[in-house]
């Protein structure tokens, strides 16, 4: 039996009980008020309430379903404006991701009074009005973003920084940014805005002390943070060691003064250790640039340190020689220890071994350096000849990668 069958039964039976209720005792029901009665069974009475409150019921639905309508019909309704405000928002949002500026600008600053949320259509009409380059507009545009919603301040002061970036007004961000910074300090856009502020400000001793608080947080991305940690110690290393170069001798070191705030896992980073010892060449602190590269060279060998441990002067030439001597029993035919063992060699006024190894380096690895070195020894040794062979194995290197010309001397038939 189907649902519909049980809900007909159901119902005359509610009728049968409901009739025979009202003729065992139909009741009496009486209203007077001052000369009027009203007479009548309480079943007839029921039936009239039960009435009026569905005539009620339907009034008001049909009220609603004329204002509905009305809304509709009507072109100046909210309804409709919102309708409309949001048309031109979605066709101004196209025009934005075109790259249709002046377009987008126009219609999302017309729809904006109108749509839903006014704040995206202010937001995105000022960066339309800055890649324009209509910067009174763009202020405006953010100024009403932030009037019709005080609570998104923090999104206005964002955009507002981004777009003084962009332009290159960089102490107007900075403003923007440590305004923002101050009131929501635990906001980390707002950090890594700033630490990009900072890099093209070039203002290292200010982003020195973002670090710890960007990697902390994870803002940046590992290995960007890597970088950006070596790009602030070797500018700060680098300004350091220019104003060093002005300082009385019985002053501190700036270089070692900064040297001393970097982490100790960058202190053996071989890039910071190169820096360092650059810098501290710079300023005439060879001595302590020796230990610096014997220090880390005792950890790990690289080329490139020992190539500046080649080049600085040690307190003890002689022991800075026995040290690298000592590198070359298990790097026997590494072409750079090679070199500044001969470098080293010179400088403790060893010619003969000074020759031997700048002719095993440059046997080992055809370099311009190696060669230049060498050519110089020999000449001041007075073997002419032997330094005019080496040198046109080095001129050899110098026009290996040239193209292929014609050249006087040769049977070419060049006239002249």
């Amino acid at each position: 039996m189907s649902k519909s069958y049980i809900a007909i039964l159901v119902v005359l039976l509610l009728a049968a009980l409901l009739g025979m209720a009202v003729a065992e005792d139909p009741g009496y029901l009486l209203i007077a008020w001052r000369n009027m009665s009203i007479e009548t069974s309480v079943w007839v009475g029921l039936a009239v309430v039960v009435g009026l409150w569905l005539l009620l019921s339907l009034a008001r639905a049909l009220v609603r379903l004329l204002n509905a309508s009305g809304r509709r019909i009507n072109p100046w309704s909210r309804h409709n404006r919102h309708r409309r405000a949001n048309v031109v928002t979605t066709r101004g949002l196209l025009e934005f991701a075109e790259g249709h500026w002046a377009n987008a600008m126009r219609m999302l600053k017309r729809s904006a009074p109108h749509a839903e949320q006014p704040l995206i259509n202010y937001l995105a009409a000022a960066r339309a009005a800055n890649e324009i380059e209509d910067y009174v507009e763009c202020d405006n545009l953010l100024r009403a973003a932030y009037e019709t919603t005080p609570n998104a301040d923090v999104a206005v002061a964002v955009t507002q920084a981004q777009l003084q970036m962009a332009r290159g007004q960089l102490e107007q961000a900075l403003a923007t940014l440590t305004r923002l910074r101050k009131d929501h300090p635990s906001h980390l856009h707002a950090l890594k805005l700033m630490s990009q502020l900072y890099v093209r400000l070039e203002d290292w001793p200010r982003l020195k002390l973002l670090l710890p608080e960007l990697r902390k947080h994870k803002v940046l991305r590992p290995a960007e943070q890597d970088l950006l940690e070596h790009q602030v110690y070797i500018a700060l290393l680098g300004q350091a060691a220019h104003y060093g170069q002005n300082l009385p001798p019985d002053q501190a070191n700036p270089v070692v003064q900064i040297w001393e705030q970097i982490p100790k896992n960058l202190k053996q980073d071989p890039v910071i250790v190169e820096a360092y010892c650059l810098q501290l060449h710079a300023v005439g602190a060879d001595a302590r640039a020796e230990e610096a590269l014997r220090a880390a060279l005792k950890h790990n060998f690289n080329d490139r340190l020992v190539h500046h441990y080649g080049l600085v002067a040690g307190k003890d030439p002689a022991r800075q020689l026995n040290t690298a001597e000592h590198w070359l029993v298990e790097h026997p035919h590494d072409a750079t220890l090679l070199l500044a063992l001969g470098r080293l060699s010179l400088r403790n006024s060893l010619w003969g071994k000074a020759r031997e190894y700048l002719e095993a380096s440059f046997a080992s690895k055809r370099d311009i350096q190696t060669c230049a070195e060498l050519v110089r020894l020999l000449e001041g040794l007075g073997e002419h000849a032997a330094s005019q062979k080496v040198l046109r194995q080095g001129f050899g290197l110098m026009t290996h990668d040239l193209p292929e010309l014609p050249q006087p001397g040769k049977n070419l038939g060049i006239t002249q």
